[in-house]
C-alpha cells in the first residue's frame, strides 16, 4: 500500500475558501448563522493546530498518567458540551453525565487495548487518545438528543406525568415512557447509519485508515471494532445519563426541579 499523500498548508487555505457557499446560502435565507459558523471555523482551525501539536508530544512522551489525565479532560469538556447544547444547569447535571460518559467509556477502551488491539505498551497514547475520542465524540450526539428528548417530552406531556403521579406512581415507573423515548431517539441516527453502512458510507475510521495506506480489509476490522464499541458506549452513558439525571432533576415526591431552557 501507498503511504499517506500529505497536503500543503496553502492548498489547504485555498481549499477553505469553498467556505463561502455556505456563508452564501446563510445570507440567501437569512439563517443568522454567519457569525457561529465563522466562528465555529476559527475555533476549529485553532484547537486542531494546537491539538495536533500537543498529540505530538503527547505520543512521544506515552505515559500513563498523562494519558488518563487527558481522557478525564475530554470526558470533562464532553460532559459541558452535552450539558451546554441540552440547555440544562451544568451544575446540576454535570456528575451525572460525566458518571455516563466514564462508566461507558472505561470498559471498552480497557477491553479493546488489552485484548482486542494490543498495542504496545497497552496506554500508548498513539492508540488509547484516539480511539477515546471517537468514543466520546460520537456519544455527545446520542447524550445531547436523549437530554433534550427527555425533557422535551415531560413538558409536552407534564400532565401525564403528574397524573402518574397523583395516582401513587413513583418517579421511576412515572418518568419511564419520556426514558424509553429518549433512548429511542438517540439511538436512532447509530442504528440507522450501520444498517446502511458500507452501502451508502464509507466510515471515517476506514476511510482514514484507506487514505493512510492500509489495508482495506484491516481497516474494515478496525471499524467494526470501532462501531461496535460507540453503540455499545452510547447504550450504556445515555442509560446512566439519564437514570442519574431523574435523579437530580425530580424531587423523590415527584417535583420536577430542573427543566431545559432549549425552546426558549
Amino acid at each position: 500500500m501507498n503511504s499517506v499523500i500529505d497536503i500543503s498548508w496553502p492548498l489547504l487555505g485555498l481549499f477553505s475558501i469553498t467556505l463561502v457557499i455556505p456563508l452564501m446560502i446563510n445570507h440567501h435565507y437569512q439563517l443568522g448563522m454567519a457569525k457561529e459558523s465563522i466562528i465555529s471555523v476559527l475555533r476549529m482551525v485553532v484547537q486542531l493546530a494546537l491539538v495536533g501539536l500537543y498529540l505530538e508530544y503527547l505520543f512521544q512522551l506515552d505515559s500513563m498518567g498523562i494519558n488518563l489525565i487527558w481522557l478525564l479532560v475530554m470526558i470533562a469538556i464532553g460532559t459541558s458540551s452535552i450539558i451546554g447544547k441540552a440547555k440544562l444547569p451544568l451544575k446540576a447535571l454535570f456528575v451525572p453525565v460525566s458518571l455516563g460518559l466514564l462508566v461507558g467509556l472505561t470498559p471498552l477502551l480497557t477491553l479493546i487495548c488489552l485484548f482486542i488491539v494490543q498495542p504496545t505498551p497497552f496506554y500508548n497514547a498513539q492508540y488509547l487518545i484516539p480511539m477515546a475520542g471517537m468514543l466520546l465524540g460520537n456519544s455527545l450526539g446520542g447524550n445531547i438528543v436523549a437530554l433534550q428528548n427527555f425533557f422535551g417530552a415531560l413538558e409536552q406531556r407534564r400532565s401525564e406525568y403528574e397524573a402518574a403521579i397523583s395516582l401513587g406512581a413513583s418517579v421511576k415507573y412515572a418518568t419511564l415512557p419520556f426514558l424509553r423515548h429518549a433512548i429511542q431517539k438517540s439511538l436512532a441516527p447509530t442504528l440507522a447509519s450501520m444498517a446502511t453502512m458500507g452501502l451508502v458510507t464509507l466510515p471515517g475510521m476506514m476511510t482514514g485508515q484507506i487514505l493512510g495506506g492500509a489495508n482495506p480489509l484491516i481497516a474494515i476490522k478496525y471499524q467494526l471494532m470501532i462501531m461496535i464499541a460507540i453503540f455499545v458506549m452510547m447504550s450504556i452513558s445515555i442509560s446512566i445519563n439519564l437514570n442519574l439525571t431523574i435523579r437530580n432533576a425530580i424531587h423523590p415526591h415527584g417535583r420536577i426541579l430542573i427543566k431545559s431552557t432549549l425552546d426558549k
